[in-house]
């Protein structure tokens, strides 16, 4: 069991040092559209914590699957808030009064 936590926090850690260090070389210009791309990826995330949360496995299971749910939920909504925001900078603006 101690041997399983081990391993998995390892490959965290390492995950969380290779994401950083990936993110640091993009260039500001491609963070917008990279940050939509992954709201998708956010979606998948949003259903496996659905998926965990409605399982029913136990208290600590529910109790984490439902912030996963939470969590997953406000990064998608943030994204594609973020995303609107870009997408309105690009808008011409109408000159002739109407709408």
């Amino acid at each position: 069991m101690v041997e399983i936590l081990l391993i998995s926090l390892t490959i965290f850690v390492l995950a969380t040092f290779v994401g950083f260090e990936v993110i640091t070389k993009v260039p500001p210009t491609l963070h917008t559209p990279l940050m939509s791309g992954s709201n998708a990826i956010s979606g998948i995330t949003l259903v496996g914590a659905l998926v965990v949360a409605g399982r029913g496995g136990g208290t600590l299971a529910i109790v984490l699957g439902t912030l996963a749910v939470v969590l997953a939920t406000i990064n998608v909504v943030g994204g594609f808030v973020v995303t609107d925001r870009m997408l309105r900078m690009f808008r011409r603006e109408d000159k002739s009064g109407g709408r």
